[in-house]
């Protein structure tokens, strides 16, 4: 919710609000479009429903359509009535606002280009993120990293120089973590390769402004694979993560870090495939596979993207796929994140869908280019090995999760593979698909809202990957049974929750979106941190339960929070209100099949 610029009316108009208004419409601020699912939710404090709603013309203030409100969905959260208001018949151009039951919802827009440009725009929080040089700051930081730890088995010197400076930092700390990256680079690749005519060229590959002949999502993709190189320098050397927990002993504008005893060098951390630190503890490391396969599956498919761009290049990373893929059979299991000081680490369970899609990707590049790496990629059979061993990603269909427990979020690799191998794999794989959209199902159309993604960290992620996966299960299939449940989780990080604010940094402009999030940029120096995706709400127990969280002002969204979720746009609650890159390069291949979507209706 937008802060009021005048402090001493904050409680006058607060006050008021409160008194007056005890109903809602909640709305994809974006808008929609003409052909696609239009809904927005009713939500009201009071145990009055209503009946009827009409779509109200925003400049002739005449009634343009009216519908029935259908059933009642009865409390959600803060709520005690809700309703689902299904406008999706109405198809003509232009703005509006909906009203029922006494309230009126914000003005929206009806438009085939209600989605163009915003992937591109949450580019700019990538850039940001940078490490090394930093185009936005116009500046370097972490120019020194770093020296290793856990590497004695593989004979490296425990402490020994390495130069790993580059990638992204994670989120509004500055760790940088190989499989959040490699994730998020997949993505990046995956965006251009399946959406190529929906992203600029604005520019140059260092970020700075300008145009090199390249798309900028590829720019951005490259600046991780060039990181993830670094990172996997020899066939039996890979390093999971730089810097730890110790980087959150004080918020700062990225520059030279002083908390690890080696001057500016931070460590890095070896893919050794046993427990390391954890606070007190050790964490749950059983082998190599989780991060090795992410590894590979970014840099085969990077590979058949530069094949016939950067002929040298496309060599050197399908190279690196294959040593990297053998890195993650050599000790089958998960690498899971290093901590000092707190419990708090990626807590990663699963590794056989990593290997899956590492198995894909490099199949897919042998297939595309006539290049073969080894009998075992092309093999069907072997893909499917990694496939069967996770069928439904864990956390579909259930309410809670460690943090990170289940990452990727979705199952990238059954994806891939629906589109490589026989039409019986194909649909082997479209059902597991189906079968994980089907439990969240099951919970989300009991609510207004259809939400069937659990309240856990992240929990934006989440239903960024989970829009994907309905949108991917329509692709392969043309089966739009989930269609408007895919649109609900769309929907929801646009507005249509019972917070009514999106969940992206600035987006849309016009919008009531994140204003203070837990980022340095805007809370030392005001630095708007364009794009990013924050977080998300998390259960109300959850957020009781974490350490340090205060709040610095009021909550403007007192009326909407609840033991189900909460959810604050304030700097102090970094479990709900922290943008994170992976998030955020997942959402960006969301908005850019929205919007090819919507270009393609247009024709």
């Amino acid at each position: 919710m937008k802060k009021w610029l005048f402090v001493l009316l904050v409680p006058v108009i607060a006050f008021t609000e409160k008194e007056e208004t005890k109903a809602w419409i909640r709305i994809n601020q974006l808008g929609y479009t003409p052909g696609g699912i239009k809904v927005a939710v009713w939500c009201s404090k009071e145990e009055t429903g209503i009946n009827t709603w009409q779509l109200i013309e925003a400049t002739t203030k005449r009634i343009a359509t009216s519908g029935k409100a259908g059933s009642n969905f009865g409390g959600y959260g803060p709520f005690r009535q809700t309703y689902r208001l299904n406008f999706s018949h109405f198809k003509k151009p232009g703005r509006y606002y909906l009203q029922a039951g006494g309230v009126k919802s914000p003005e929206f827009e009806i438009g085939d280009d209600v989605y163009k440009g915003a992937a591109d725009f949450c580019l700019r929080y990538m850039r940001q993120q940078r490490t090394g040089f930093n185009p936005y700051l116009k500046d370097s930081c972490h120019t020194h990293d770093g020296y290793v730890l856990y590497g004695e088995k593989a004979g490296i010197k425990d402490s020994t120089r390495i130069d790993v400076v580059g990638g992204w930092h994670d989120a509004s700390d500055y760790l940088q973590y190989s499989t959040t990256s490699a994730n998020a680079t997949y993505h990046l690749l995956m965006a251009y390769r399946d959406f190529p005519k929906i992203f600029t060229d604005e520019k140059l590959a260092n970020g700075l402004d300008g145009k090199n002949g390249m798309a900028d999502v590829l720019d951005e993709a490259k600046w991780g694979l060039d990181w993830l190189l670094k990172m996997h320098p020899r066939d039996d050397w890979m390093f999971n993560q730089i810097a730890d927990d110790r980087d959150h002993m004080g918020m700062r504008i990225p520059g030279q870090d002083t908390f690890y005893g080696r001057g500016y060098e931070r460590p890095v951390y070896f893919v050794s495939g046993e427990p390391q630190q954890r606070g007190k503890f050790m964490n749950a490391t059983t082998g190599t596979s989780s991060t090795a396969g992410k590894f590979a599956s970014a840099f085969a498919l990077g590979a058949e993207i530069y094949l016939t761009t950067n002929k040298d290049y496309a060599d050197t990373l399908i190279k690196k796929a294959v040593t990297a893929f053998f890195y993650g059979i050599k000790k089958q299991g998960v690498t899971q994140t290093a901590s000092v000081r707190s419990p708090y680490i990626y807590a990663e369970d699963n590794w056989t869908d990593d290997m899956e899609l590492a198995s894909a990707a490099i199949q897919a590049f042998e297939i595309r280019s006539g290049e073969q790496t080894g009998t075992f990629f092309r093999s069907e059979k072997g893909f499917m090995y990694y496939a069967k061993s996770e069928q439904v990603t864990p956390w579909l269909g259930k309410d809670t999760a460690k943090h990170y427990q289940w990452y990727p979020f979705i199952n990238v690799g059954h994806y891939e593979g629906a589109k490589l191998f026989s039409a019986r794999t194909k649909d082997t794989l479209i059902g597991y698909y189906k079968k994980g959209i089907q439990l969240v199902w099951n919970k989300a159309k009991q609510n207004a809202f259809y939400r069937g993604v659990p309240f856990i960290w992240c929990s934006n992620n989440l239903t960024a990957s989970f829009a994907i996966q309905c949108y991917w299960y329509r692709e392969l299939t043309g089966d739009k049974q989930f269609s408007e449940l895919e649109q609900a989780n769309f929907d929801w990080l646009f507005g249509c929750n019972p917070w009514g604010t999106s969940m992206v940094y600035g987006l849309p402009s016009w919008g009531d979106t994140p204003v203070d999030p837990h980022s340095a940029f805007t809370h030392l120096k005001n630095y708007p941190i364009d794009g990013g995706l924050v977080d998300g709400p998390v259960y109300g127990n959850i957020y009781k339960g974490l350490i340090g969280i205060q709040l610095k002002d009021l909550d403007e969204y007192a009326d909407f929070q609840s033991n189900l979720a909460v959810y604050h746009d304030d700097y102090g609650d970094y479990s709900t209100n922290e943008p994170t890159m992976d998030g955020t390069a997942s959402l960006i291949y969301l908005l850019a099949a929205k919007e090819a979507e919507a270009a393609k209706g247009k024709k």
